[in-house]
């Protein structure tokens, strides 16, 4: 009996339900502990649960060979991503934030040309501008015409996390999918133990449940368990065609933000997230030159 979804793409599916809380719990989380604090500490929250891992499991050093490859994913899925979201969701509506890192998807594909070694299908292509081209004209249908510094910062965040991605996605077949998050995590954290004891202050511990909820949602699931789960459905199914589930993200994302902070959601919302799945789901089909399937 064949599934609509084999494990690379159920895990894929996680990551990004996971993935979608972020800027919610970002923008949530950012009035009560300021950007370096939600931007960087979630990332020593992380570090000390993959501490805690690593010494239950006597983990072993990545080689040598490694070290490039979990640099790169450090910068993108550590550093830059959690620094340049935090920067953007203290101006932009989550919606807003949304749509732009709709295409996360066509980065993380371009990157996995480049680094994966990865030749998707025409039909792929065919599926992948077409939710491209949606996904731009839901911005465009919102209005999204002016550019502000945080729609910079977030379309830079997609060029950086999209190599990030690819890379990780890459590097999850040889040393394992949550082993390169886990080290990705413990190459940045040193570097942001400074910044974050110049910024904490007495006045967040008055945040409230849900702030600190928030906070600790963003250092455990966004930046540890969300990539362990994305970095090994990429490793299972292909990187091209996991990251086309990417698609689905911003309309997850838009529907978290109205639960949890009251954003509207119109038709042309649920219209737009019809068409894109629907392209995710002839794309996540198409045959893709350089991926030996699994079994699932």
């Amino acid at each position: 009996m064949k599934y609509p979804f084999n494990k690379g793409m159920l895990l894929g599916l996680i990551g990004i339900i996971a993935f979608s809380l972020t800027l919610p719990a970002t923008r949530f989380a950012v009035p009560y502990f300021g950007q370096t604090i939600v931007g960087l500490g979630r990332t020593i929250i992380a570090a000390v649960m993959v501490c805690l891992l690593f010494a239950f499991r006597k983990q072993a050093l990545p080689a040598k060979e490694h070290i490039t490859s979990l640099v790169i994913v450090a910068g993108g899925a550590v550093l830059a991503f959690p620094l340049l979201t935090t920067f953007a969701m203290k101006s932009l509506p989550v919606s807003h934030g949304a749509v732009e890192l709709a295409l996360l998807p066509l980065a993380t594909a371009g990157f996995a040309i480049w680094r994966g070694g990865e030749k998707p299908s025409r039909r792929y292509w065919t599926a992948s501008l077409i939710a491209a081209t949606t996904v731009i004209l839901y911005a465009v249908h919102l209005g999204f015409g002016h550019v502000q510094m945080g729609d910079i910062a977030l379309l830079s965040a997609v060029v950086i996390l999209g190599l990030s991605y690819a890379e990780g996605g890459k590097l999850a077949k040889e040393l394992g999918s949550w082993q390169v998050i886990a080290w990705a995590i413990l190459i940045g954290a040193p570097f942001f133990l400074i910044p974050i004891v110049l910024n904490v202050h007495v006045d967040m511990l008055k945040a409230p449940p849900l702030a600190w909820l928030s906070l600790f949602y963003l250092g455990v699931i966004s930046q540890f368990l969300a990539y362990v789960a994305w970095y090994g459905g990429m490793s299972l199914g292909g990187i091209a065609k996991v990251g086309q589930i990417q698609y689905a993200q911003p309309f997850f994302m838009i529907g978290f933000s109205f639960l949890f902070l009251g954003e509207p959601v119109t038709w042309w919302t649920i219209a737009f997230a019809v068409i894109v799945v629907l392209c995710v789901t002839i794309g996540k089909d198409a045959p893709v030159k350089g991926v030996k399937p699994r079994s699932s």
